[in-house]
């Protein structure tokens, strides 16, 4: 199977399983070092990561929600994810832009990936994704909203990386007599 038909099953799978509204956010961190069997942050692939954006934009299209990319540590795992996503929070100042533009060995080859192919891109320090994807133990955790739910997924691994999950959900407040959505 191909790392693009990979990508994409593994978005699919996590956006029924967490049933994501039209508009929302998916966040994904990728190393296509991990992805082609390598170390993280040692043999960045933009082929690879052209294939995996490929994958994961196709499933995010069919369900209506935007792809946040995170990019690598050397930009503090900043956010490339398309202005129109986010410009009421930006107008609002709930989310501030950064003044970066992603590369393969500063960002990495996904969040690059994902600036070329954005119509208006914005990169962000920040962002509350409502589901996301670990694509060889990049730690996306930071960027999904407060109560994060791990979602097991049936294709969990895309080329020699493992593939982690987590869907959110709204916080319970109120204790013994509140009574919740379902």
């Amino acid at each position: 199977m191909s790392v693009e038909t990979e990508s994409y099953n593994a978005a699919l799978e996590l956006l029924e399983k967490a049933k994501v509204e039209k508009g929302g956010i998916i966040v994904v961190g990728c190393s296509t070092s991990e992805v082609c069997g390598g170390i993280i942050g040692k043999a960045s692939s933009p082929e690879t990561a052209e294939q995996i954006w490929n994958g994961i934009k196709a499933a995010a299209e069919e369900y209506g929600v935007y792809v946040a990319a995170q990019c690598c540590e050397h930009l503090n795992r900043a956010i490339v994810v398309e202005r129109e996503a986010v410009n009421l929070q930006l107008k609002c100042g709930i989310y501030e832009e950064a003044n970066v533009v992603p590369q393969p060995k500063a960002g990495g080859s996904f969040a690059t990936m994902a600036y070329k192919s954005a119509k208006s891109p914005a990169v962000l320090e920040h962002i509350k994704a409502d589901c996301g994807i670990d694509i060889g133990g990049t730690l996306i955790g930071m960027h999904l909203k407060d109560v994060a739910v791990p979602v097991r997924l049936e294709h969990n691994k895309i080329g020699d990386a493992y593939v982690i999950a987590a869907r959110t959900r709204k916080k319970y407040i109120g204790g013994e007599r509140a009574k919740y959505e379902v």
